[in-house]
C-alpha cells in the first residue's frame, strides 16, 4: 500500500515536471503546447477526484480513529488539498479560455501555473514527510490490506489509460526525470 502511494507520488511528480517544462517555455516568452497542458491538467483532475481524494479520506478517517493527535496534520493536509484543487480548477478554466482563443494575460497565467506547481509539490512533500510516517507507524498489515482493497479498482490502469488517450503526454511523461532518484 505504501509502495503504491510512493509510486503514485513519483508519477505525479513526473507530471509536475512536464508542466514545469511548459512553464519554462512560457517564462521564456514562447508559446507552449497548451493542448498538452490541458491533457495534463485533465488527467490530474481526474486522478485527484477518482483516486487521491477517496484514498486520503479513507486514510485520514482510519488514522484519526487510531491517532487522535493526527487531527492537525489531517486537517492541514485537507485544507492544502482543497486549495490545490481550486488552483487546478482555475488553471483548467484558463487553459479552456486560451484554447478557445480568449484573451488571457500570459504573465498572469504563468504566475498561476508556477503557484500551482509550487503548491502541488509542497503538498506531496507534506504527505511524504508527515502522513506516510504516521501510516507506517500506526497501520498494521491488516489495516493496509483493508485500505488497498478500498482503493479504486482502476488505479493501476491509470498509466495505461494515459498512454492510450494521450500519446504525446505519455511520451513526455516517460522522458521526464524520475523525481525520486538523485
Amino acid at each position: 500500500m505504501l509502495k503504491q502511494l510512493r509510486l503514485d507520488h513519483a508519477n505525479m511528480a513526473r507530471l509536475m515536471h512536464v508542466l514545469h517544462l511548459k512553464y519554462k517555455t512560457l517564462a521564456e516568452g514562447e508559446r507552449p503546447n497548451f493542448k498538452l497542458m490541458r491533457e495534463v491538467v485533465d488527467y490530474i483532475l481526474d486522478y485527484m477526484h477518482g483516486f487521491t481524494l477517496p484514498l486520503e479520506k479513507l486514510c485520514s478517517e482510519h488514522l484519526l480513529e487510531r491517532v487522535p493527535q493526527a487531527k492537525d496534520v489531517s486537517q492541514r493536509l485537507g485544507e492544502e488539498y482543497h486549495a490545490l484543487n481550486e488552483r487546478l480548477k482555475q488553471l483548467s478554466d484558463n487553459l479552456d479560455s486560451i484554447l478557445m482563443d480568449a484573451v488571457v494575460p500570459m504573465d498572469r497565467f504563468a504566475e498561476d501555473l508556477k503557484a500551482y506547481l509550487d503548491a502541488h509539490r509542497t503538498y506531496l512533500r507534506h504527505e511524504r514527510e508527515e502522513l506516510f510516517p504516521l501510516i507506517r507507524e500506526h497501520f498494521d498489515d491488516e489495516d493496509l490490506q483493508r485500505l488497498a482493497e478500498a482503493m479504486p479498482e482502476d488505479a493501476q490502469a491509470k498509466l495505461a489509460e494515459l498512454q492510450e488517450a494521450y500519446p504525446q503526454l505519455y511520451e513526455e511523461f516517460r522522458e521526464a526525470e524520475d523525481p525520486t532518484q538523485p
